[in-house]
């Protein structure tokens, strides 16, 4: 390689040692943190830069307002990347780039889920239901080593399969509505939800899940 081209390179990579971390930035508000994640409403207005941010984490970013991204990383380098509502999208830890929000007319927000260190294999299944995904009519929109996201909406008048839920879970809801829970010994509670509501659940839940009014669409994420 050209002498002069790993002189720039390596000058550029110094330039952005020290940086803010990717949470640290304008438009973002901390919604969850607990052992195993950390979880943020960001918001990208529309012209907005960002400043390159070292990613200390692997994260996945649930778009709630899509738009177009021009992601720039330190040696100069971008590309344009195009976010639609209920999309996902896996980072992993290491990166260091900046963005733009580069749509003509609205802002582009995603929760972002930043995954810590910790490891929590699943729990084990005994409880003679199946696991709560997959399951009828879900469409699985990324898996790797760390994370499965599922698209699921749910059917009025159609519980879910009695299931259990051995990882755990972000729920970030894309409708209105409301959705009943019902323990298998007959207790139930139903949940208001609403666009952008996002929620972080525990592990050994077992339960059905009912729409009772509205809608119910959800982008959920299984912690592996």
């Amino acid at each position: 390689m050209n002498t002069v081209l790993v002189s720039i390179i390596t000058a550029a990579a110094m330039l952005f040692q020290g940086l803010p971390h990717a949470s640290s930035r304008d438009g973002a508000r901390q919604i969850v943190d607990n052992d195993v994640f950390t979880v943020w409403d960001v918001t990208w207005a529309r012209g907005q830069r960002t400043p390159a941010h070292s990613h200390d984490s692997d994260s996945v970013s649930i778009y709630l307002a899509g738009g177009t991204i021009r992601i720039t990383s330190p040696d100069g380098m971008s590309r344009v990347v195009t976010r639609n509502v209920g999309d996902a999208a896996f980072d992993p830890k290491g990166g260091v780039y900046g963005e733009e929000n580069t749509s003509e007319t609205s802002p582009v927000r995603a929760i972002v889920v930043n995954l810590k260190e910790r490891r929590d294999p699943p729990l084990q299944n005994a409880s003679g239901y199946p696991n709560a995904f997959p399951r009828p009519d879900v469409k699985k929109l990324l898996e790797n080593d760390r994370v499965i996201v599922w698209d699921y909406t749910w059917t009025p008048g159609m519980p879910t399969p009695v299931h259990f839920h051995d990882k755990y879970v972000v729920v970030v809801y894309l409708e209105n509505g409301a959705v009943k829970s019902t323990t298998v010994d007959g207790n139930s509670v139903v949940n208001e939800i609403s666009f952008g509501l996002t929620t972080a659940n525990p592990r050994a839940r077992l339960h059905t899940e009912e729409v009772v009014r509205g809608k119910a669409r959800a982008i959920i994420m299984e912690l592996k």
